[in-house]
């Protein structure tokens, strides 16, 4: 068996990072990149994106699986069955601190408006070019308002908000 034939890692570091959370106590949380292989409330999409609690006590009948993570959960108190692609998880993380892992979005939601400093690059274009790991690094961030011309002010105490995505190069 060669690089292409095996199994992706990601549902591997899915699993790995979601045991690593429960076992401290934290509360594991996925970020998706909704399009229609996902099956989730759509009221809760918020720019093509949707975080999802998976912890033990917001689930019942979790599935990490290979291919799709599954589960039931209640959302706005009715019950919905969850069905979401690992290939479209973009990260795990704990929810009380932040700590977990991003992955590459998927290569069909890589479209995007070009911006002046910064132009999104298939995972494929920079893995063929011979890119190094570190230029493909993706880190969690706390969500920053960027219209503002000021830099943000440091809050007192732990940062709040959703964590966002942030390509470190």
């Amino acid at each position: 068996m060669n690089a292409q034939e095996s199994t992706s890692t990601r549902p591997y570091l899915i699993r790995a990072l979601y045991e690593w959370c429960t076992d401290n106590g934290f509360t594991p949380y996925v970020v998706v990149r909704v399009d229609d292989s996902v099956q989730v409330p759509r009221e809760f999409v918020h720019d093509g994106e949707i975080v999802l609690n998976i912890s033990f006590d917001a689930t019942s009948s979790l599935q990490l699986g290979n291919d799709f993570i599954e589960f039931k959960a209640r959302f706005g108190g009715k019950p919905r069955d969850i069905l979401v692609p690992v290939g479209r998880v973009i990260a795990i993380y704990a929810r009380e601190n932040g700590q977990g892992m991003a992955f590459p979005p998927p290569v069909d939601s890589l479209v995007a408006a070009p911006s002046s400093s910064a132009v999104l690059t298939p995972v494929a274009d920079v893995v063929e070019s011979g890119a190094s790991a570190e230029d493909r690094v993706v880190q969690l961030v706390p969500a920053v308002d960027v219209g503002d011309d000021e830099p943000p002010k440091p809050t007192p105490g732990p940062p709040s908000g959703r964590p966002s995505l942030k390509r470190v190069k």
